[in-house]
């Protein structure tokens, strides 16, 4: 996702009311100066994943959105997508959520092999960290 990116965490937990909710990754974007949310599908695209965006972003932006900070974004991250759905989702949301599709790879594109440590190297650097 570039070097733009830092990461806040994994499963954040928001507690509105008396309940738990959790995004899957949430970000922080350097240069555009926001939260970023993913959520992470394991299957098709479903309408209803645009409204728990929304409703995420609200939360971020009041109660974890810094003063000086731009409003959250939000990206959702599906197996597979029909655009035409896609759209229809969006159509009335007034939330800046993207919706987009992922690939899995059973090894390593040649050209990325280069650019990532090797496991053993990412072994040895967690060493110690809890």
């Amino acid at each position: 996702m570039g070097g733009r990116f830092t990461f806040v965490g994994s499963q954040y937990r928001l507690e509105i009311g008396d309940q738990e909710f959790f995004i899957d990754l949430l970000l922080y974007h350097r240069q555009l100066k926001c939260l970023v949310a993913v959520e992470l599908k394991t299957g098709e695209f479903l309408p209803e994943y645009v409204g728990k965006m929304q409703f995420y972003l609200a939360a971020l932006d009041d109660l974890s959105r810094l003063p000086d900070e731009n409003l959250s974004i939000g990206i959702i991250l599906c197996k597979s997508k029909n655009k035409t759905i896609v759209e229809y989702a969006l159509r009335e949301s007034n939330k800046p959520i993207g919706v987009a599709t992922y690939k899995v790879f059973s090894s390593l594109p040649q050209d990325l092999k280069n650019q990532l440590p090797a496991p053993e190297q990412v072994a040895k650097l967690l060493e110690g960290v809890e």
